[in-house]
């Protein structure tokens, strides 16, 4: 994803490495376990879990878990396919849908079937390639906007794509750039998704229309949006389905944002074992336990993504507030690896007028 959230309500801190939440857990090794009792994970730098779920795992297995933050989703595969044949770690988290057919395809993963939970299927990659990587949770990379903004500007909101680009919201529209960050990358495919061959067009027309690009989401989010904790002068931005319950007011019951679900690309990420791992068995076991029912309970609240198991209930207000789009773009992760190098050219000449 992952592509997530970090605080609720003030400054929120995604775009930053997290470091380690997880019981026994420590960063930096450059390398795969060289023991049964140890497991290196290779991860982006949001992953996040309780200490008291990672000790689960430890008590449960004897294995001690070690996360190897590696940047975004891009920068950790990128990293696994320049490694491949000596692994930097026995497993990895984090790949997502924009970059798991590369994974794949340049050989960087060894096979494993894990048994999952039914609600999973749909979120696994087609033919061959989803023995080589697990659907582990999802979000929707979704249009927020400043609800309370624009009520108090007596200004009605946008709803679609189009909207962004209508002269009214001029200089109001912020975004995470596509090349530098995993959720403005996903906001670029969603437009291709939405607009087809037009897509370029469009993003001369956002361009025009004043949009602001930024490196990563924290400075999209907490520094340039109006409702991200600092004193942002735009009310609409690229984030997720889930951030607006994080916009409740303290003794309020209701978020001061929403997400415009037609705008929504579904990010997908997933684990798996790296070819040639020092200790694959370990890895193995920890995709099993990312699938058991408390580590998929733990995830909204850590790392603010939904569970791939569907039987997981969520916290209080996902519901109602972050709710996912029921009917996101969809771009298959083949047409992606095919086409991403020539988009982000396109893109970046675009955007660099």
């Amino acid at each position: 994803m992952r592509t997530h959230l970090i605080a609720a309500a003030t400054a929120l801190a995604l775009g930053s490495a997290l470091g380690l939440a997880g019981c026994g857990s420590d960063a930096g090794s450059s390398k795969g376990s060289t023991d049964s009792k140890t497991v290196t994970i290779a991860t982006h730098d949001s992953w996040a879990m309780s200490k008291e779920v990672m000790a689960e795992f430890k008590k449960e297995t004897g294995i001690t878990v070690k996360i190897q933050p590696h940047g975004d989703a891009g920068e950790l595969t990128n990293k696994l396919v320049l490694t491949k044949g000596h692994p930097l770690a026995d497993g990895v988290f984090g790949i997502d849908n924009t970059f798991a057919s590369r994974a794949v395809d340049e050989g960087v993963l060894a096979r494993y079937d894990a048994k999952q939970p039914g609600s999973a299927a749909q979120f696994a990659l087609d033919g061959d390639a989803g023995r080589y990587l697990t659907p582990i949770d999802f979000g929707d990379v979704c249009v927020n906007i400043d609800d309370t903004w624009f009520a108090k500007k007596k200004l009605a909101p946008p709803a679609t794509f189009d909207d962004l680009a209508d002269p009214a919201y001029k200089n109001l529209f912020v975004a995470p750039g596509a090349t530098s960050s995993s959720p403005g990358l996903a906001f670029l495919v969603a437009t291709i998704g939405a607009k087809g061959d037009g897509w370029k067009d469009y993003w001369h027309k956002l361009v025009d229309n004043g949009l602001k690009i930024d490196a990563g989401w924290e400075d999209a989010y907490t520094v340039d949006f109006t409702a991200g904790g600092g004193n942002g002068d735009r009310p609409i931005v690229v984030s997720y389905s889930s951030s607006p319950p994080f916009t409740v007011p303290k003794g309020a019951d209701k978020p001061t944002t929403s997400a415009l679900l037609d705008t929504c690309f579904r990010q997908v990420e997933y684990a798996g074992v790296l070819k040639g791992a020092d200790n694959p068995k370990g890895a193995q076991e920890f995709i099993d336990f990312m699938l058991s029912h408390d580590f998929q309970a733990a995830l909204p609240d850590n790392m603010y993504v939904y569970p791939v198991d569907a039987s997981v209930a969520l916290p209080d207000g996902w519901k109602t507030w972050a709710p996912t789009s029921p009917d996101p773009v969809e771009v298959s992760p083949a047409d992606i690896t095919a086409h991403r190098s020539d988009w982000l050219r396109d893109w970046r000449d675009i955007t660099s007028r």
